[in-house]
Formats: C-alpha cells, structure tokens, sequence
C-alpha cells in the first residue's frame, strides 16, 4: 500500500500544480486584447487542463479510492477522511468550474474579468491547507 500511497501523493501534487496554474492563465488570457494571443492561452489551457490536469485528477481519485478499499473499517470510519473527502468533492467541482471557463475562453464568450479569475486562482490554497492538515494531523473532531 505504501507504493500505492506514493503514486497517490505525486498525482495530487501534479494535479494541484495544474489547478493553481490554469486559473493563472486565465487571469492573462482574460487581460489579452489581440487574437494571436487568446489563440495562444487557447492552445495552453487546453493542454494544460486535458493532459495533465484531468488525467492527475483521475489517478488521484482512483488511487485514492485504492488507498480507502485497503482499509476501508479503517478510513471510513475517521471523521478527518470524512472533512478531506467533502473538500475533495470541492476540488472536484472547482475542477468542473475551470472546464466551464476554459469552454468559454474559448469561445469568447467569458463575462468575468482578470479581477476576477486572480480570486478564483486562490481558491485552491483554501482546499489544500486543511487537506494536507487532516491527512498529516489527523484531528479528532468532538473530543
């Protein structure tokens, strides 16, 4: 299970390299003002988000599915699993989220503004500070 947990870590440290990335190039795509540019930001988001972002996704998720199959009496009964796995599903939906805008850069049709795209690209940093702290503190909740 260790080499499990291994591949686990890298996937969701190359995943959470992507979804703090991505959003950057939207706040620059966002700012861009000639075509060659936005084809340009076009061509890496997409990149960006289909052949690393959602593959590290999927092999975060399964592995960790895995990681819980192995011991599942074990994991499923910590109530910090039961925090990290909601804001797993909240990363899910932020990774939803970065599909939808990336869809509408594309075609032009993207109403927010780099303003706000420099907002959403935090929103990762809230997700991750109290994954890694449940994962490695492991809180007892109610005691």
């Amino acid at each position: 299970m260790l080499w499990i947990k291994a591949f686990h870590i890298m996937a969701v440290i190359t995943w959470f390299s992507a979804i703090f990335y991505l959003p950057r190039l939207f706040v620059y795509h966002a700012m861009s003002e000639d075509q060659v540019s936005k084809d340009r930001f076009c061509i890496m988001e997409s990149k960006l988000f289909w052949g690393i972002m959602t593959p590290s996704a999927v092999v975060t998720v399964a592995l960790g599915a895995w990681l819980i199959a192995g011991s599942p009496s074990y994991y499923l009964s910590a109530p910090w699993m039961h925090a990290k796995l909601g804001l797993v599903v909240l990363l899910l939906i932020y990774h939803f989220m970065c599909w939808q805008f990336l869809s509408r850069l594309k075609t032009n049709s993207t109403v927010r503004s780099h303003k706000y795209f420099r907002v959403f690209n935090e929103v990762p940093v809230l997700m991750m500070v109290p994954i890694v702290i449940l994962v490695v503190v492991k809180p007892v909740f109610g005691a």
